[in-house]
């Protein structure tokens, strides 16, 4: 890398700044699709029921869409006022089943210590060593085997995560009355509006379009999440060898989308550019990195390359590498 990290920090920080326009629009382009696709599904029972669940496809994608409003509405960036960044990222907090305080205050934790060993667990696939891998009791190991395979992480982890564990703030050590009345809150919010439905729609719509959307679009959220930092030149180091700004850039791919995928994903897959200054909107991310090709060249991952890092599971501190089970 010719360019320092100093320096490609200081090209991002110019793109921090936030636009009213872009932001109203992208709440637009996101929520006009999401109701007409959500009146589609709901009609197409009367079709068949595959094209129900071909259409919560999409309609995932939106959800996932929403997901990324509220994700850059809780680092500030999304609009240039606090208020409108948390008003917005309340409401669309009910779509995406994510309390708004609770998930910022992870979410934060998470930057401030993204590829620190000795800081794991916040807002991440959990990861070990090789050697604490080595250390656990056959149990033990085949509970992380089981954890880290892609079946159990996408189909029943995810689920699991946004649909329970979200429901209390146990992740955080010591939850303050501001996590637990957040959280609190927003499951009555969300019981609420997602009763209102089942009402409206009665059960057996409710769980053959609704169920459905929601465990796609947490499968969705996981591989991202997954992809993001676990690729095979990632980076993790002690608190004594790790550096903030170096483990935002080495630590974090650039996931190489198709264009209809970056609208889905609202550019999230320029993680690099994202950790490196979080307060980027989501909207101004892809021209961040054309105003910088060599931002092209840092970890980048195609899709086909993130299919096969679902076979990596453990750092491997001598290799300097994330690694598979095998020879483990």
């Amino acid at each position: 890398m010719n360019t320092s990290i100093k320096d490609l920090a200081a090209h991002c920080a110019r793109y921090r700044t936030p636009s009213k326009f872009h932001a109203v629009r992208q709440i637009a382009n996101t929520t006009i699709p999401f109701v007409a696709l959500s009146a589609a599904m709901y009609f197409s029972l009367h079709v068949g029921y595959w094209l129900t669940l071909l259409l919560a496809i999409p309609l995932a994608g939106c959800a996932l869409r929403f997901f990324i409003i509220q994700h850059d509405c809780g680092h500030g960036s999304f609009f240039a006022s606090k208020r409108a960044n948390d008003i917005t990222g309340r409401i669309v907090s009910i779509l995406t089943i994510t309390p708004y305080a609770y998930w910022r205050r992870l979410h934060a934790l998470h930057h401030a210590s993204s590829s620190n060993l000795d800081r794991r667990g916040f807002g991440d696939i959990n990861t070990l060593t090789t050697d604490e891998y080595k250390a656990l009791t056959p149990m033990r190991r085949l509970g992380y085997r089981i954890y880290r395979h892609p079946a159990f992480l996408l189909m029943i982890g995810g689920p699991i995560h946004f649909l329970l564990l979200q429901r209390l703030p146990l992740t955080l050590r010591r939850p303050a009355w501001e996590m637990w009345s957040s959280v609190m809150i927003h499951n009555l919010a969300m019981l609420a509006f997602y009763g209102t439905l089942l009402i409206l729609l009665g059960w057996v719509n409710f769980a053959v379009m609704v169920v459905p959307v929601l465990v796609a679009a947490a499968a969705m959220g996981v591989w991202l999440f997954y992809v993001q930092h676990q690729f095979e030149t990632t980076s993790w180091d002690k608190s004594d060898a790790w550096d903030r700004q170096s483990g935002a850039l080495q630590g974090s791919s650039y996931y190489e989308l198709p264009r209809v995928l970056r609208w889905f994903t609202g550019n999230i897959g320029l993680h690099h550019i994202h950790h490196l200054c979080s307060h980027i909107p989501n909207y101004r991310l892809q021209e961040c990195l054309d105003a910088m090709p060599e931002l092209k060249t840092i970890n980048r991952l195609t899709i086909m390359d993130s299919l096969r890092t679902a076979s990596l599971a453990l750092w491997d501190p001598r290799q300097r590498k994330l690694v598979g089970f095998q020879g483990v």
